[in-house]
Parts: structure tokens; C-alpha cells; sequence
């Protein structure tokens, strides 16, 4: 079974900073693109930035020059550093990762279970 735990996140003050951690376990062959989500209230669920197990980036317009997300494949862990938080970026954050479970021949999208972050102005 294939879990992903999130940690981080909390209240922080405008202009302040936070990191997301998201680890990935189970029986596992391989993952692809790893990612942060967010979902502020009253809002759909829109994407923050991905990174590939090469190293690619991609950002959300939003918080380009502001976050950071890094991986370390042997770990299994992506992180998101925050910086410059604004009152905007209060939401939930959600990790994805692309895996491929050990035994199969297809890769899907899980989870994590959300960490919230709040920014107050």
C-alpha cells in the first residue's frame, strides 16, 4: 500500500515563511512527478508547483519568486518552501505524487491527506 505523509504547514504572519515536507511510502517501484496543491476556501483545488524526477520545475504564476520545491528521490520526499507568504496563500496544501506500485505496469495519482497553512495579515 502506497501512503503519503505531510508535515509542516501552521500559522505564520505576512511576509513570513513556511515549509511543507511530503514522504512517500509503501511498496513502491517508481514515482514520476511529485507536487503541491492547494484549496482555499470557497475555492477549487488549484496546483502550486510540480517537480520531475529529473528536476524540472514548474510554478503557478502566483508564486513564482516566492516558492521553492525540492525533491530528494532517495528519500521519496518532496518539500515546498514558502517565503514572502501572503494573506492569498492560506489554504490547504496537498501533496501528489505520480507512482507506480511495485507489482504493476501503470502509474496513478495519490494523496496526502492535507496540511494547512494560514497566513494572517
Amino acid at each position: 500500500q502506497v501512503q503519503l505523509a505531510e508535515s509542516g504547514g501552521g500559522l505564520v504572519q505576512s511576509g513570513g515563511s513556511l515549509r511543507v515536507s511530503c514522504t512517500a511510502s509503501g511498496s513502491i517501484f517508481s514515482i514520476s512527478v511529485m507536487g503541491w496543491y492547494r484549496r482555499a476556501p470557497g475555492k477549487q483545488r488549484e496546483l502550486v508547483a510540480t517537480i520531475t524526477s529529473g528536476g524540472n520545475t514548474n510554478y503557478a504564476d502566483s508564486v513564482k519568486g516566492r516558492f521553492t520545491i525540492s525533491r530528494d528521490n532517495a528519500k521519496k520526499m518532496v518539500t515546498l518552501q514558502m517565503n514572502s507568504l501572503k494573506p492569498d496563500d492560506t489554504a490547504a496544501y496537498y501533496c501528489n505524487a505520480n507512482i507506480r506500485p511495485l507489482g504493476t505496469y501503470s502509474n496513478r495519482d495519490y494523496w496526502g491527506q492535507g496540511t494547512q497553512v494560514t497566513v494572517s495579515s
